[in-house]
């Protein structure tokens, strides 16, 4: 597409709090800048990963505001403005407008769900409200309402939805549905043990967590695809396995701030009702750190 937002890997960013449970922007800071100098191809503010569910709408702007002027057009900024009511939702996206970010990432309605007919009606309108690209995202293990392949062909219609994020964990499902999009959507992959199949039916990377903890690593297998050897990507894909596992053994971001934590790059903090990892958990993540030479 000639509105391509990013292509490689873009970073689901974690929000991190101090020990009060306020947002630590020195902290946020920091990390925005370690994962730009370490290549990262773009950034995701306010998304899952950055537990925006938890945070107020003044603490949601006020963290995007700053990870927009702190990346600084240095890579694209993609702000999280979905919501489970649209009139929110669209509030939001209108904000990440004005304040200058390069896209906003826009996740299916949860708890109250909705129809396919819903979600076209609902993703439009915020997409009418929108002057930067729209990136849908379909992650039904945590919505409960999934993006069927018949309606990406109907969402890629409306000139400002441009991408998909989809981690519905379904290979066949995204084959259809790039069948069905023509070319009009451009995919990543919203699961990092999928970044290679994913790319090879087309998808342009991955909006990854992996990356929180190694951007560079994540970048290469990208680069390694792009470059056209396959069997390399495929390598490292396979490689980060048992980390990509261990970072999802609980709730994201439980395992991601624990392995930042032991990094340095932040503090283990989280909000309710997302909790400090469980023991055995944790050592299984950190002994995977330590054979990446993550930590000591």
């Amino acid at each position: 597409m000639s509105n391509t937002i990013f292509k490689g890997i873009a970073t689901a960013l974690i929000t991190p709090f101090q020990a009060d449970g306020s947002v630590d922007f020195e902290a946020y800071g920091r990390i925005i800048d370690w994962q730009i100098e370490s290549g990262i191809d773009a950034l995701v503010s306010c998304g899952t990963s950055g537990e925006n569910p938890t945070l107020s709408d003044e603490e949601h702007q006020e963290v995007l505001r700053f990870a927009v002027e702190r990346t600084a057009k240095r890579v694209p900024l993609i702000a999280g403005t979905g919501s489970n009511d649209t009139r929110h939702a669209i509030e939001m996206t209108k904000f990440a407008c004005s304040i200058g970010a390069d896209a906003v990432l826009v996740v299916t309605p949860y708890y109250n769900k909705a129809t396919q007919n819903g979600l076209v009606r609902s993703f439009g309108a915020i997409a009418d409200a929108s002057t930067v690209p729209v990136i849908v995202y379909n992650v039904p293990s945590r919505t409960g309402c999934g993006i069927q392949p018949a309606t990406y062909a109907k969402l890629a219609e409306h000139p400002m939805i441009q991408a998909i994020k989809e981690a519905n964990g379904s290979i066949s499902s995204v084959v259809e549905t790039m069948s069905l999009v023509k070319g009009k959507l451009d995919l990543y992959s919203g699961n990092d043990d999928q970044i290679v199949p994913i790319m090879a039916m087309g998808g342009l990377g991955c909006i990854s967590v992996l990356s929180n903890v190694m951007p560079k690593e994540t970048c290469e297998i990208a680069k390694r695809f792009f470059a056209g050897d396959v069997a390399g990507a495929a390598e490292l894909q396979m490689r980060y396995l048992p980390l990509i596992n261990a970072l999802f053994c609980e709730v994201n971001p439980i395992p991601a701030k624990a392995a930042m934590a032991a990094m340095g790059l932040c503090e283990d903090v989280l909000r309710l009702p997302l909790t400090p990892m469980e023991s055995a958990n944790r050592e299984r993540l950190l002994n995977c750190m330590r054979k990446e030479g993550l930590i000591q």
